[in-house]
């Protein structure tokens, strides 16, 4: 069982004034604030936690696990207008009068403060996983930190009154802590959060030396440098994917060419495949990497067997149009008049780049059958109206493709025990477990898309043949390849929610269940 570090930090009023660069609000609280805090502590209290500092500067970036924090409308103070120089030169002067110039309070000026208001809770938790064996020299360690954690006061400004405790917690005492979870990502981003790395206690204690002898060399101390900035995302904020969108013009660009949504849209994303391993070889990319990340296949040309790569590949999406109809130009699903190019993995901006350079002007061809060309590929900006339908941040998605389940609904044929005429009360049990295992089939196609654990766990869902969007055809009416006829495919709806119940905006593509690498399983945002 792994366990991880946890240092709490409880504020004793649920506000929170500390700022990042520039002055704008941080929250939550960044490491390096608390590594900080921790280095003040031992410094006033005159122990030796250097060994242990250090080993802590050495760990990988912490999860915080936060209570919800919003902009409050804030409150103003007096504070010094910083011209106490015009007021020593009055005292110079003679001019003890203690009006004008000469009374201190005549420079002042007012503040409006705006602190961060915590929502929910009132501790902020810091959790390093334990990477290594809890030896005796790390269970020093962990004391000395936690020790030096109880006698931390505050956090943020002198106002944001804190009491901290340290302890090593397992998995389950992790998952059962209330608030949001801030997983760390890349570093290098210049709004992320700051991370004590190593060099950055020996960089503090120089820096307070320099501070201690400002007045003899006349200079400020230089600011704090030695130290990370990672990017901080909450568990059901998802990065916005790159994309590389596509009208499908006529041959001689004087319209768009449709393609029938149910039947042809499985012969465009072929076509776009086709269409990006010609430009590949072109450009000199490796067989290998074609074969990976363009057709999808681990194994070489020459295997008998499949082997899957996972989800760094082209995903080719036909987008089929939402556009206005009849007289209350109510929206419909119509034809395919353009697609995209995405990837379901981080780190793919570099591909996705190449893709609209290399594509744009490319003609569509069926690999299979040697037919002359039949569309022609134009890059569009990701503001077009249609695609901002795929990629637009919404709380409810529906589908326009159905969703293949990753799995069979009813192994224990639930539906033959049905037809047989059985009492009303089995019969009700049969259809919730029935529906118990397609939401859980759904659940685990969301985690496979890349959505976190709590999106899918929280995400409220509704599913049935006939489609959501007017237009989109039965479920069991749209192609699919021949490996995933066998299972089932539904339309799905998603109302996105966090683990409080509220709903969250999430960024498009979303594109869940088996055949989303060929545009299966394709949601469009319900509200604009």
């Amino acid at each position: 069982m792994s366990s991880h570090f946890c240092l709490s930090i409880r504020f004793l009023d649920p506000l929170f004034h500390g700022r990042s660069d520039g002055g704008v609000p941080e929250w939550p609280p960044s490491p390096l604030r608390v590594f900080q805090s921790l280095v003040a502590v031992a410094a006033r209290q005159r122990v030796e936690a250097e060994s242990a500092l250090k080993w802590l500067e050495r760990q990988p970036s912490p999860m915080l696990v936060a209570p919800a924090g919003v902009t409050s409308s804030g409150y103003s103070l007096s504070v010094p207008n910083n011209a106490m120089d015009i007021v020593a030169r009055a005292w110079c002067r003679g001019n003890y009068s203690n009006s004008g110039d000469a009374n201190p309070a005549t420079h002042r000026t007012m503040k409006t403060v705006r602190p961060t208001q915590l929502l929910g809770g009132d501790a902020v938790h810091y959790l390093w996983p334990m990477c290594e064996s809890l030896t005796g020299e790390v269970c020093g360690y962990v004391e000395t930190l936690s020790s030096l954690a109880r006698s931390i006061v505050a956090l943020g400004w002198g106002v944001d009154m804190a009491v901290g405790y340290g302890a090593v917690v397992s998995d389950e005492q992790v998952e059962a802590l209330l608030g949001e979870r801030w997983l760390p990502g890349a570093e290098g981003t210049g709004d992320g959060l700051r991370v004590p790395l190593q060099g950055t206690l020996d960089a503090l204690a120089r820096r307070h030396e320099r501070f201690l002898t400002r007045l003899k060399s006349h200079t400020a101390p230089p600011p704090l440098s030695s130290y990370a900035t990672v990017e901080y995302r909450r568990a059901t904020d998802l990065p916005q994917r790159p994309v590389a969108a596509f009208s499908l013009l006529k041959l001689d660009a004087r319209g768009f060419r449709a393609f029938d949504t149910t039947r042809r849209a499985l012969t465009v994303a072929g076509m776009m495949r086709h269409a990006a391993k010609l430009a590949a070889q072109h450009a000199g990319w490796s067989e290998s990497k074609i074969n990976a990340f363009i057709l999808g296949h681990g194994e070489s040309k020459d295997a008998g067997e499949h082997v899957a790569v996972g989800p760094q590949r082209f995903a080719y999406l036909p987008l089929p149009s939402i556009e206005g109809r009849g007289e209350g130009k109510a929206l419909v699903v119509g034809s395919v008049r353009r697609t995209m190019l995405t990837a379901f993995a981080d780190d793919c901006d570099e591909e996705i780049a190449w893709a609209r350079r290399a594509l744009s002007g490319l003609e569509l061809t069926d690999e299979d059958k040697n037919q002359p060309p039949v569309a022609l590929l134009s890059l569009l900006p990701t503001t077009d109206k249609i695609v901002r339908r795929y990629t637009q941040p919404a709380a409810s998605w529906a589908t326009v493709t159905p969703v293949v389940l990753p799995g069979y609904d009813d192994p224990a044929h639930y539906r033959r025990r049905l037809k047989q005429g059985i009492e009303a009360e089995e019969q009700k049990q049969l259809l919730t477990r029935l529906n118990d295992r397609i939401d859980g089939l759904l659940r685990k196609a969301i985690i496979q898309a890349g959505f976190s654990q709590v999106l899918a766990d929280h995400a409220d869902l509704d599913w049935r043949k006939v489609g959501f969007w007017p237009g989109a055809d039965l479920a069991d009416r749209y192609g699919v390849p021949d490996h995933l006829r066998r299972f089932p495919r539904f339309h799905v709806r998603i109302n996105w929610r966090d683990a409080n119940n509220r709903p969250i905006q999430i960024h498009g593509p979303v594109c869940i269940g088996g055949g989303r690498f060929c545009g299966l399983g394709l949601f469009a945002a319900l509200a604009d």
